[in-house]
């Protein structure tokens, strides 16, 4: 087998059902396919490493089988970071050049950037993105790149992605246990992002909401930059535990219902219809009726969204939403949380659809691997951006203000 080139780019999501490594080979023509392997996630839970030798065995399944299919190995990576843990907040810094303008260079510019980011962090915590938001030149705002403009002040706005050390230090360690090592990390979201929202949503006001199983985590971009990040902490598993829980049955079990009868609108499901349903321990299965599993199921799916719109309104950015909410991730497969999702939030909704990589199956063509898929675009757009291809100083300053 050969070893990976840098040719080679592979992502690894580690999430709390999954683990799915993904190859890809960087061409002229853009990302081609390779390979990929999925694994069931046994060591996390809401997007935090519970297990540090359960998640190690999945991420080795999974790059494994990565590995077959490209047949190439997997030396260095990407890698997602999620969960409960993560909190973003918006900052202003800003320096001064002089008493008149005078021309804005690099220096000047990472200065404004450092005094954006010097906010009081508690020391469990880093900055896991800083990312650009405007510059603004002697009052005047919306300025995306100052090099070389003229200015007597320079000042910039950013997005601060914040996560607790420890989460994403675990992280890291699963992956290089399992003989792989870390390139960069990335807030899901933000990757997925690159695989299902379209420019002019970004523009206009978007909140992509990525349904994993064990958490639901935002990101909203306004006119073209990231204006707020955040988790709330319910997600596909959430909706299989009530299912567990009020149809007396085994988790697994109550997994294969929701994904085989789940929906999220007890009035679509016709009266009448029955479902086989296990029992725990030795007792015989029972038929129970159909629209049982919507009933259970349509008040956590509202719950979500009055979650959702409350922390939008609480940051500010529910009304700028003008776009509306864009769904994804495995959690929003389920039957009628679309017509859930747009009942409470009074907004435009839609389902995301990864774009396809060339010669990529039509098996990972689906909501859920939206985040992996959006890492390998990230990874490519950030080795660009750190110099590995082209030099433009505005890919530079894209990768002092991302990583």
């Amino acid at each position: 087998m050969a070893n990976q080139q840098g040719s080679f780019l592979t992502a690894i999501d580690l999430g709390s059902a999954k683990t799915c490594a993904l190859m890809v080979e960087v061409t002229d023509g853009g990302l081609r396919y390779r390979g990929h392997g999925v694994a069931e996630s046994r060591g996390s839970r809401k997007g935090v490493i519970v297990d540090l030798d359960k998640a190690v065995a999945a991420i080795q399944k999974a790059v494994e089988a990565a590995e077959d299919k490209a047949g190439a190995a997997v030396e260095h990576a990407i890698v997602g970071v999620g969960g409960a843990h993560i909190r973003g907040v918006n900052s202003h810094g800003g320096i001064t050049l002089g008493t008149r303008p005078r021309e804005i260079g690099r220096d000047e510019i990472k200065g404004a950037v450092e005094k954006a980011r010097s906010i009081p962090l508690p020391p469990d915590r880093e900055v896991l993105h800083l990312l650009p938001q405007e510059f603004i030149l002697d009052g005047q705002a919306g300025v995306h790149d100052p090099l070389g403009m003229m200015a007597a002040r320079l000042e910039v706005r950013v997005h601060l992605v914040t996560g607790a050390s420890s989460a994403a230090q675990n992280v890291i360690t699963a992956v290089n246990r399992a003989g792989v090592h870390v390139d960069d990390t990335v807030f899901e979201p933000l990757a997925a992002a690159d695989s299902v929202l379209r420019a002019d949503e970004r523009e206009l006001g978007v909140c992509l909401a990525d349904i994993g199983a064990g958490s639901t985590e935002l990101v909203v971009f306004l006119q073209g930059a990231v204006a707020f990040t955040g988790v709330i902490p319910v997600g596909g598993d959430h909706f299989t535990s009530d299912l567990s829980l009020g149809m007396c049955t085994p988790l697994a079990e109550a997994e294969k219902i929701k994904k085989v009868y789940g929906n999220a609108i007890v009035t679509l499901i016709p009266e009448g219809n029955e479902v086989e349903v296990p029992s725990v321990g030795d007792r015989a299965s029972r038929l129970l009726p159909q629209r049982l599993v919507a009933e259970i199921l349509e008040p956590r799916a509202r719950e979500l969204f009055e979650m959702l719109r409350e922390t939008l309104r609480q940051g500010g950015m529910f009304d700028a939403c003008l776009a509306g909410i864009v769904l994804s991730g495995g959690g929003s497969r389920l039957p009628g949380i679309f017509d859930v999702a747009e009942s409470v939030l009074r907004r435009p909704v839609r389902l995301s659809w990864p774009t396809p990589l060339a010669k990529m199956p039509v098996s990972l063509a689906e909501p859920e691997f939206s985040t992996v898929i959006g890492m390998v675009h990230y990874g490519q757009r950030a080795r660009v951006a750190r110099g590995f291809q082209g030099d433009r100083w505005g890919s530079r300053l894209k990768a002092l203000l991302v990583g």
